[in-house]
């Protein structure tokens, strides 16, 4: 488990996110302080992917990740 800061759904709070792939299947993801998107399995096969929205699992935010928040 690492213990790197994560962003935030700026509606729940909370950093569980996904991405959709070209086949509209969910990537899971969270992303970083630094707004880099990291993959919680790093070994997923995917398609092309687009990076600049995000959806959050725990509610109907979606957007840009530059629109997470710290806490």
């Amino acid at each position: 488990m690492t213990t790197e800061k994560k962003l935030l759904c700026p509606q729940c709070k909370i950093a569980s996110l996904y991405v959709k792939d070209e086949l509209g299947e969910r990537i899971l993801v969270y992303v970083d302080r630094n707004g880099t998107i990291i993959f919680k399995n790093p070994e997923t096969k995917f398609n092309a992917l687009d990076m600049s929205e995000v959806y959050c699992l725990g509610c109907s935010w979606h957007g840009s990740p530059k629109r997470l928040v710290k806490y």
